[in-house]
Order: structure tokens, then C-alpha cells, then sequence
């Protein structure tokens, strides 16, 4: 019987430390559609990406994904009761550091409840990039991001090219390839 319970215990702990490390609400690659070079399938892929709008809750001004052409821009969704999302935030915020002087800008877009904590959560967790709230989760109707976070790669023309579906230690390596392949 000990056995048992020790098998149980641990099978569950395999399974929740999995679901973290690829992130909040989710598996890996949900959904229809093309893969990434990442093996994250989903239907937006190598297809126009829904428009995104509206006053960021930091202070960096309106965002419009329309105003946005011309650059390559990841968005982001990702919520602050995600573990992983802590870890991705420094690493964007790098990133966008990094190739802001080429054309390069990240948006972050939270699907949490309210709207309580979002600007702190950004502020701890380095986060510069604009932070819209989506209060009536349109923008993730239109976006179907699996789980948190989810980041869409979307080049100078407004295409999603690529999708990375939660966090991995390292990724920041692939997605910065993939930015520069669309510079």
C-alpha cells in the first residue's frame, strides 16, 4: 500500500511540474492549424493576426496592432497568477531591449478577471513593454491563446508566423532567431 501511495504521489508530481514548466491552464501544442519551428500548432499560423487595441494600464499609451505595421511584434498573453509568466517577463523585456532599434516591439495582453495588480505585476517583474488589459477577453476570443503564457510572432505585415505555447528555460534563444528572420 505504501508503495502505491508513493507511486500516486509521485506520478502527480511529475505531471504538475510538466504543466509548469510549459505553463498556466494547458498543455503544449493545443489546436488545429500549422506548426512553429517550436512544434507549437495553432490556427492563426501563417494567417493574419485579429487586430488588438486600446490603452495600455502602464502608462505607455494607447496600442493598436494596426499602428504597429511596418514592425515585428510579439504579443504576449499571460496572466498574473502564471508562475511561468514571472520567468518570461525579464526575458521579453531583454529581448525587446535587445532589437527595439530594428523594429521590434512586445505587447503584453493580460486575461486576468480585473485589473488589479496587472501595472505591479509588470513593474516586479521588469516588464517596459506596453500592458493591455483585456477586461471582456475579446482579444482572447480572437486569438485562442491555449494557456498562459502564449506568445504570437507577428511580422512587419500583420502575419503570425510564429507561436510559442507556455515558458521553457532557453526559449529566448529560438524566439530571437525568429524575430531576426522577420526583420
Amino acid at each position: 500500500m505504501q508503495m502505491a501511495k508513493a507511486g500516486l504521489a509521485l506520478a502527480v508530481l511529475s505531471v504538475a511540474t510538466s504543466l509548469t514548466s510549459m505553463g498556466c491552464s494547458g498543455s503544449g501544442a493545443e489546436g488545429g492549424g500549422a506548426t512553429t519551428a517550436s512544434g507549437a500548432k495553432h490556427e492563426l499560423l501563417n494567417n493574419p493576426a485579429p487586430e488588438i487595441s486600446g490603452d495600455s494600464v502602464n502608462g505607455k499609451g494607447k496600442i493598436s496592432l494596426a499602428q504597429l505595421k511596418g514592425k515585428v511584434v510579439l504579443v504576449d498573453f499571460w496572466a498574473t497568477w502564471c508562475e511561468p509568466c514571472k520567468k518570461s517577463f525579464p526575458k521579453l523585456e531583454e529581448l525587446r531591449v535587445k532589437l527595439e532599434s530594428s523594429g521590434f516591439v512586445v505587447v503584453g495582453v493580460s486575461e486576468d478577471d480585473e485589473a488589479n495588480g496587472i501595472k505591479e505585476f509588470g513593474a516586479t517583474h521588469g516588464a517596459k513593454f506596453p500592458l493591455l488589459w483585456d477586461k471582456d477577453k475579446a482579444f482572447a476570443n480572437k486569438w485562442h491563446p491555449p494557456n498562459m503564457p502564449s506568445s504570437f510572432i507577428v511580422d512587419k505585415k500583420g502575419v503570425v508566423h510564429f507561436v510559442h505555447l507556455g515558458y521553457h528555460d532557453g526559449e529566448e534563444k529560438e524566439i530571437e532567431a525568429e524575430v531576426k528572420s522577420l526583420l
